[in-house]
């Protein structure tokens, strides 16, 4: 009875930072990089809590899940919280003394910690399944190499060897336990915040449509008199006043046009594209204003790209977010576009830049309603570019770095 609640007290260790980091972390933690060093330190703390409250197997048989914490922690965190929980362990381990049991954490480290890192950034960047055998793959590896040097630095015996094989079994088995459960809530979170981001929209769609039409009769009303205004004697002065009032007065119309388009089926009038023909249209629209802007495009195209989606709403996402590129390069540059066939059956639309780049932070905001990185932007251009390529029931990711640059990958379904 006493090994079970032991173990069951290393179990309650490592779940409360999963749920301490999702229920009050995410909430009340906006940047990105503050998330990730309080999360270390709470994995941290699990580890200190594991290693002082080990599962007793009887005389000098001592077993705790370690591993754990220290490979979740590295594996959502990166490499410098591999790097703290790992200094942590072995500090910790030193505080109990040098012996063998130190010089056995010290070399399990070394020949494991590398191996970690390595496939630190594959599992970042897999999908759910493929994440689940990567930690649980890693977490054999570590359990292995432990038995392996802790059989060389005190010799094999059989009693010795149980209790490793039973440390191997419960991380793996734990391993793939927590994982799972880290990317389940992970998954209930994202969906969550899409709803409140639907809902929000969805709102925005409701006010635009009842409120549009009114607003766009005395617009249009303004607009029309001020041209009649606009006579050749006028003094130069007037006739900038002028200009300028139709040009905002257009401005306000094209974001009322926005704020329509959430209330528009993105769905109606799908056709059977290819995508490289589509760019290519694409490209020509906006060329005479990337010259403006002193921006060299250049396209790369796979042949065979086919997608069934309405072409209208396409070239829409599409242009607004090659405008953001070019607008991301002050002083001129280089944009480049290709489009690729992917083995997991997506057409992927690439458009990279060498503009100002964006923070992690800003990157999580794209496509919110009003957030806009530029000073007279409403952001609803981009929220727009991101709503029709998931009514097309395809994804945007973005990678940035400040100063660097910033590429949007687009994908979506491929047909035959």
């Amino acid at each position: 009875m006493s090994i079970i609640k032991d173990f069951l007290l290393q179990l309650t260790l490592m779940v409360m930072p999963i749920f301490t980091y999702f229920t009050f972390i995410t909430e009340w933690v906006k940047s990105s990089k503050n998330r990730n060093v309080i999360m270390s330190i709470l994995w941290g703390i699990s580890i200190l809590f594991c290693m002082s409250f080990p599962v007793n197997l009887g005389e000098n048989a001592r077993l705790e899940l370690r591993i754990i914490p220290l490979l979740l922690g590295t594996l959502y965190g990166g490499v410098w919280p591999g790097i703290f929980l790992s200094a942590l362990i072995i500090l910790y381990r030193l505080y109990f003394g040098i012996s063998v049991g130190f010089y056995n954490t010290v070399f399990v480290l070394l020949f494991s910690l590398p191996v970690i890192l390595f496939f630190q950034k594959r599992f970042a960047s897999s999908k759910k399944d493929r994440r689940v055998k990567i930690a649980v793959g890693l977490a054999l590896y570590y359990c292995l190499i432990g038995l392996t040097i802790f059989g060389i630095l005190r010799g094999f015996s059989i009693d010795y060897l149980k209790v490793q094989i039973i440390h191997l079994v419960l991380a793996v088995v734990v391993t793939w336990f927590f994982t799972i459960l880290t990317e389940t809530i992970r998954v209930i979170h994202q969906l969550r915040f899409e709803m409140e981001n639907s809902e929000k929209l969805r709102v925005i769609s409701e006010l635009t449509s009842v409120f549009a039409h009114e607003i766009r009769n005395p617009m249009q009303v303004t607009r029309g008199f001020l041209q009649l205004l606009n006579e050749p004697d006028l003094p130069d002065k007037k006739k900038e006043y002028i200009q300028l009032s139709i040009g905002e007065l257009d401005r306000a119309n094209e974001i009322i046009n926005d704020f329509l388009s959430f209330g528009k089926p993105t769905i109606d009038h799908l056709e059977r594209i290819n995508v490289g023909n589509q760019l290519n249209r694409v490209v020509n629209i906006i060329q005479s204003y990337s010259l403006n802007h002193n921006v060299e495009i250049k396209t790369d195209f796979f042949d065979d790209c086919w997608i069934y989606v309405n072409p209208q709403k396409l070239n829409q996402s599409l242009i607004n977010i090659l405008k953001n590129a070019i607008e991301s390069m002050p002083n001129g540059g280089m944009v480049w576009i290709t489009c690729t066939s992917t083995d997991d059956g997506n057409i992927k639309i690439s458009i990279k830049d060498q503009g100002i780049g964006m923070t992690k932070e800003q990157i999580a905001r794209l496509g919110s309603p009003f957030y806009s990185l530029k000073e007279s932007g409403t952001g609803l251009g981009m929220m727009v570019s991101f709503q029709i390529v998931r009514s097309f029931k395809g994804k945007i990711h973005v990678n940035s770095t400040k100063g660097m640059g910033t590429e949007f990958i687009i994908l979506l379904p491929k047909i035959t």
